[in-house]
């Protein structure tokens, strides 16, 4: 699992998609799926981008990752300095 966070991380940073990426281990996740209780130890990938750049992250995590449906969410900023915003959209490209 954390080897696999870096490796997407990697990816979207070489390709101008992330500004950065934290990977946090030492996730528990308790789930049903295909009908049955599931837990499992995940690692958490924070991935900062911009909203543009949203739908190509999607599709390049969900051609290589191992999941069948990876957790892949956006949640708004609320609030950041626009210093860092700025690291973000030169970062990206955007």
């Amino acid at each position: 699992m954390k080897e696999e966070a870096r490796s997407i991380s990697r990816l979207l940073i070489n390709r101008k998609l992330a500004a950065c990426c934290n990977v946090i281990p030492g996730l528990v996740s308790i789930f049903r799926w295909d009908g049955k209780m599931n837990e499992e130890d995940e690692v958490l990938l924070l991935i900062k981008t911009s909203l543009k750049k949203y739908d190509q992250v999607e599709k390049e995590i969900k051609m290589i990752h191992s999941y069948t449906v990876p957790e892949i969410i956006a949640t708004p900023v609320v609030q950041a300095s626009q210093a860092y915003l700025d690291w973000i959209f030169e970062m990206t490209g955007d």
